[in-house]
């Protein structure tokens, strides 16, 4: 699983190659036979989730639900690709979009934000009534990776018995270093992407009739957009206090649940000091990688089908993941004995 070495492009080693180009590299994926749900919110929004079902009979019974981060959607690439290779090799999946985005961008009053715990509780909540036999494992990228700590410290001793484990690639677990540091050289560039990206969102959202109220003043910043906005609309005091509240940080000791964390040390935008002091729980692996930007993983031609490392380790964090026993631990290694094109 995550202890293969990660190996970059030998072209594109540095962090922000990996970021950028991560994100923008084409990979050839056949479409998904995605079935559409709106899941309801404890406040009264709604989110949209999309169910893939695999190409072949189920071989276990696990299903695994996928968290965007930032600005991204069920259709992000690190998310489709990752179903998508799931689904091939016999596992359920289950892609949502975060509040006020994608397909359920005007089904919600209220914004998202680092510290929405509830709405990855709800999406749990509905898989497991549907399917309540199963086991739920949880993998989640950046922004919704901190939500996804955040649930599983107020969760303790006491997660949802069918929640076998969690991942949580990248995870911006101390926001005002994590947004300090977006302020910093280069990385000044994602600052103004994030930011210029959530400003227009917003208005689309006021134009089309579905908020009301203040809008962002033209913020220079994350943290100015996030004071403008995100604080004021979601009922903090001020950005400060958003941060202090929303940051997974002071509850990762508190976490039972079996976690992962993985982060890459040349990524630009969560810095990886943020972990130097983190008092994690003994249910809680941290791998660090030195190479890998912010959900890059491009690496050097390897043992994997292609070059996308993280994808590839999913997979394997999934299929490793065999709650019925013996049996099923010997079916998931035949699975991952056999070759696919990504």
């Amino acid at each position: 699983m995550f202890d293969l070495e990660f190996r970059p492009h030998p072209l594109f080693r540095n962090g922000h190659w990996q970021t950028i180009l991560g994100c923008y590299w084409r990979d050839a994926l056949q479409p998904h036979r995605t079935e559409r749900f709106t899941i309801a919110l404890p406040d009264g929004d709604r989110v949209v989730a999309y169910e893939d079902p695999p190409e072949e009979p189920v071989r276990s019974n696990v299903i695994v639900l996928l968290a965007h981060g930032l600005g991204g959607a069920h259709s992000s690439g690190y998310v489709r690709r990752t179903a998508w290779k799931l689904n091939r090799r016999g596992v359920r999946t289950v892609r949502f979009d975060l509040r006020g985005h994608g397909l359920g961008a005007e089904l919600a009053k209220e914004p998202v934000h680092a510290g929405r715990s509830e709405d990855l509780a709800a999406v749990i909540r509905w898989i497991s009534e549907k399917y309540p036999e199963a086991t739920v494992l949880v993998a989640a990228f950046s922004l919704s990776a901190n939500m996804l700590l955040k649930l599983a410290g107020e969760w303790a001793d006491r997660p949802p018995e069918n929640v076998g484990r969690i991942l949580a690639v990248a995870p911006p677990i101390d926001l005002p270093r994590c947004c300090l540091s977006l302020q910093s050289g280069w990385n000044r560039i994602y600052d103004g992407v994030f930011v210029r990206s959530l400003t227009r969102h917003v208005r689309r959202l006021a134009r089309a009739g579905v908020i009301s109220g203040p809008l962002p003043k033209a913020p220079r910043t994350l943290r100015e957009f996030d004071q403008q906005y995100t604080s004021v609309r979601s009922g903090f005091r001020d950005v400060d206090d958003y941060y202090e509240k929303a940051s997974s940080a002071p509850l990762l000791p508190r976490i039972h649940v079996p976690t992962t964390i993985v982060a890459a040390a040349d990524d630009p935008i969560v810095n990886i000091g943020i972990f130097d002091d983190v008092n994690l729980s003994a249910s809680t692996r941290l791998v660090v990688t030195a190479h890998g930007g912010h959900l890059g993983y491009l690496g050097s031609r390897g043992p994997d089908p292609d070059r996308r490392w993280l994808d590839w380790r999913i997979v394997d964090w999934v299929l490793n993941h065999e709650p019925q026993g013996e049996a099923a631990d010997e079916e998931a290694a035949g699975m991952m004995a056999r070759p696919l094109v990504g």
